[in-house]
């Protein structure tokens, strides 16, 4: 997929806030199988592609917001992360899954030490259990999810402190 095409997706998305998201699935050899739009805060989990790209429409807020994106301005927008914390995010869209079963101890907390290729966690995905691995070494100082939680692709699941 080039980049005029994704850069075409994203300004459907900024120019209807009736849409939710625009999933594109590519088939065998790169062609493309399917285009689907969702509304506005509606989930599909439909199967079968083996390549998926979902492109989220931006929270109302973030549109409006200030270049600066200043902590503690713009009426409930997220607060940015300290700048020496690192985030690890989600990779896909899914269920979050602190620990391996239910019961078991998470697989990383706060005061936790990480390493880079570690397991923090699992996301379910269409009934697969993904275990996502950190791509940083480090202190987590803060868990961002709770457990069974529905989370977006890119969402901050953890802040790491890798100068600790």
């Amino acid at each position: 997929m080039n980049l005029d095409i994704i850069a075409q997706l994203v300004q459907i998305l900024k120019d209807a806030p009736e849409l939710g998201a625009i999933e594109v699935r590519r088939g065998l050899f790169g062609a493309w199988s399917s285009v689907r739009v969702s509304k506005a805060g509606v989930v599909s989990n439909a199967g079968g592609g083996h390549h998926v790209v979902v492109a989220q429409a931006p929270s109302p807020g973030a549109l409006h917001a200030p270049a600066g994106g200043a902590p503690g301005t713009g009426g409930g927008a997220p607060v940015a992360a300290p700048s020496h914390l690192l985030e690890i995010k989600s990779p896909m869209v899914g269920t979050f899954y602190s620990a391996p079963e239910p019961g078991a101890e998470p697989y990383a907390k706060v005061g936790s030490r990480v390493a880079a290729g570690q397991v923090v966690c699992i996301i379910e995905a269409m009934k697969i259990m993904n275990e996502i691995e950190s791509e940083v070494a480090g202190v987590v100082r803060e868990v961002l999810v709770e457990n069974a939680q529905p989370v977006e692709f890119g969402q901050p699941l953890y802040r790491v402190d890798p100068h600790a």
